[in-house]
């Protein structure tokens, strides 16, 4: 039987294994897959040492970066994002990092998008924003991160004022904030500059709608969460595996 499992920490909540094990079921397909919760990445090697039959893993908060360097190579999304979740197994015993975070995102976005949504700002500066800036980049949505360490070139959440709110139509929370059991927690940012020109999107699931979400639509935003995205990136992850 192959395996197929998800790396990170804290994932007891994960979206992947339910989403995974249903579908071996459902198309009876000879495999299982299992959570690999570990508290720090060096773990990781023993990981594939006592699993041979692994044959494909997704990366989870917060590895998508911390694993690149236990890899055998990127393919050309992963080194222009600068993140892995999607992890190949080649003959030979090969480890090629992918990433599908950014299909996943583009593909769930896309429908929802309307003529003035230009300019986005992304909330957070991990792993999942990297695959979102350069799926924004592919379509020609300019952006700009914001972050609570703001580099050059990025917004501090204290600098948010009205205009900027107007001018950023499209505002995305990559940040872990709002995800359960903590869920009255959120991004802070002025929600009332939000008009009905918004779309918000949140790429946590769970809750189904966040506080970010519901702070958004109180003042006219389209918001969406991350669900639809998931489902995407695990069935560009499964392709990849199976290629």
């Amino acid at each position: 039987m192959k395996k197929f499992g998800l790396l990170g920490k804290n994932i007891a909540y994960s979206f992947s294994r339910k989403y995974f094990n249903d579908k071996f079921e459902n198309e009876k397909i000879n495999a299982e897959y299992v959570n690999f919760d570990i508290p720090e990445i060096t773990d990781f090697p023993m990981i594939i040492t006592k699993n041979p039959a692994l044959a494909g893993m997704n990366v989870t908060i917060p590895y998508k970066l911390e694993v690149m360097k236990f890899l055998d190579d990127l393919s050309e999304d992963a080194e222009e994002i600068d993140a892995v979740n999607v992890i190949k197994f080649e003959n030979g015993g090969k480890l090629i990092g992918h990433n599908t975070d950014f299909t996943g995102f583009r593909d769930s976005l896309k429908p929802h998008l309307r003529p003035q949504h230009t300019h986005a700002l992304i909330l957070g500066t991990g792993g999942a924003s990297k695959a979102v800036a350069y799926a924004l980049k592919t379509m020609g949505i300019s952006y700009k991160f914001v972050s609570r360490s703001p580099r050059k070139e990025q917004y501090a959440y204290s600098e948010l004022n009205e205009e900027i709110i107007l001018k950023y139509s499209l505002i995305i929370n990559t940040t872990p904030l709002g995800t359960f059991p903590n869920v009255d927690h959120c991004p802070e940012i002025p929600y009332r500059f939000m008009t009905k020109n918004h779309l918000v999107f949140d790429l946590i699931y769970n809750p189904a709608e966040t506080k970010f979400m519901s702070n958004s639509k109180n003042h006219g935003a389209v918001a969406v969460n991350g669900h639809k995205m998931l489902e995407l990136q695990a069935e560009a992850a499964w392709a990849i595996w199976n290629s």
